[in-house]
């Protein structure tokens, strides 16, 4: 019995082998049949180039900026070239091109058209557009410009009615701020009314909103000024003061020249102007002296300890009133006001009517007055005594004898002399008053102050 040759091991590792080859072979063949990705499929019924063309320049002829774009068509590839005025231009009619169906890919040959005529053309069709345009608005442009017109006019004559606004509000600043609040109303009115017509509603509002703002910017900056000026409303319809009045305004005093629509104008008692703000003068406080015409005096003098001091108040109150310009209703009054170191004060006041008599020269004339009376009476009016002690610091010596001295025959006693006072000169001076009265025919435009208007 024969053998055989090969060993039964590499037999079987041979049949192994093969079988393995024999189910691996399908797979390589498939696999390479399969085409590459990205590769081109030939289709029946793809368009043709000419189509493409077509639909390409079809595209592109309804946009203006791509209108001097060529095309050409081969296989499916598009080739633009030609001229665009912009690389947006270009990178558009690209992106147009691609999208087209049966484009393979896309060319971009194109250069930019850098030529003045080019870039000029458009901007004078523009410019002839617009024109048309505005020669054909002209027309409504014309009957919003009319109406804007005959609105603002129409304000303006009401504004000026100076009649109707006094008899609206007596006071002549507040009409003229009527009147002008009017007028603006008016104009307002006529530029929406002309806007509407336009059809510019739009712009309006942003106009509306700009001036909203820069008015609260400007509100800001001016607040000062804008406060001055609605005090100088307040102070025109309170008219706590009136033209000429003698006022104490936040420690200024003077007479009243007038009230402007920032401040209030003072003569000083020198002469000098003085302008005060019309917000300090509204918020300050103020003494006027000129509103009510009894005014009183007052004034104190001393006497000497040892004298009766009620006789001394009498002796004083009778001489004031043998006084022609003291007033009797009410009466003058006097009384002992304290008593001092090295004095007994008394206290002596009277009331005056301002309008016959000068408040300093009744008062000075009243102290001269009681001032002789006390010294034809006796009564002594002193000056301040002071007692000093002196310590050396030596003790004290047993005092000498003392020798009598003669007491020195007293001085006779001079009768006091009664001054000579001119009581009749008290009449009230009016240099002051006639200034400010000139320098008030010189500015009375500017001023807010009325003798007819309701005072407080």
């Amino acid at each position: 019995m024969n053998r055989s040759v090969f060993p039964l091991p590499l037999v079987l590792m041979i049949a192994l082998v093969g079988v393995m080859l024999a189910f691996t072979a399908p797979a390589f063949a498939q696999a390479e049949s399969e085409p590459s990705g990205g590769e081109i499929s030939l289709e029946s019924d793809a368009p043709s180039d000419a189509a493409i063309a077509r639909r390409i320049a079809t595209i592109f002829g309804e946009i203006d900026t791509l209108s001097g774009v060529e095309i050409s068509v081969e296989a499916g590839v598009v080739t633009l070239t030609g001229q665009t005025m912009t690389a947006e231009a270009a990178s558009r009619a690209q992106a147009l091109a691609s999208r087209v169906e049966g484009v393979v890919t896309v060319e971009n040959r194109i250069g930019r058209d850098v030529s003045v005529a080019t870039r000029v053309a458009p901007a004078v069709g523009e410019l002839e557009t617009t024109l048309q345009d505005l020669v054909r608005v002209l027309p409504l442009l014309a009957l919003a410009v009319a109406v804007f017109v005959v609105l603002s006019l129409l304000g303006w004559l009401l504004s000026r009615w100076d009649a109707l606004w006094r008899v609206l509000t007596p006071n002549r600043f507040v009409a003229e701020l009527v009147g002008s609040t009017v007028f603006g109303l008016f104009v307002v009115f006529g530029l929406v009314s002309a806007l509407n017509l336009l059809d510019a509603t739009a712009f309006l509002g942003a106009l509306l909103g700009a001036a909203g703002v820069i008015g609260l910017a400007v509100g800001f900056a001016v607040k000062d000024t804008i406060e001055n000026y609605i005090a100088s409303i307040m102070l025109s319809i309170r008219q706590p003061f009136r033209p000429n009045d003698h006022v104490i305004i936040d420690g200024q005093e003077g007479r009243v020249i007038r009230l402007t629509s920032r401040a209030t104008v003072l003569m000083t008692l020198e002469g000098n102007h003085l302008r005060l703000p019309n917000a300090l003068v509204f918020k300050a406080v103020i003494l006027n002296y000129t509103r009510n015409p009894e005014r009183r005096f007052d004034f104190v003098l001393g006497v000497d300890p040892d004298d009766d001091p009620l006789s001394a108040v009498e002796t004083g109150l009778s001489a004031m009133k043998r006084l022609g310009f003291v007033m009797t209703d009410p009466d003058p009054s006097a009384g002992i006001r304290e008593v001092g170191d090295s004095t007994i004060n008394l206290f002596f006041a009277g009331w005056i009517d301002q309008t016959r008599s000068d408040f300093n020269k009744s008062r000075s004339v009243a102290i001269a007055t009681v001032k002789a009376a006390l010294d034809q009476a006796g009564f002594t009016l002193p000056d301040p005594t002071y007692r000093l002690r002196i310590d050396s610091g030596v003790a004290p010596v047993a005092p000498a004898k003392a020798t009598p001295v003669k007491p020195a025959e007293p001085k006779p006693v001079q009768p006091a002399r009664t001054p000579t006072v001119d009581a009749s000169d008290v009449a009230p001076d009016t240099s002051l008053a006639e200034r400010v009265e000139e320098e008030r025919r010189e500015g009375k435009s500017g001023d807010l102050l009325s003798e007819d208007a309701p005072s407080e």
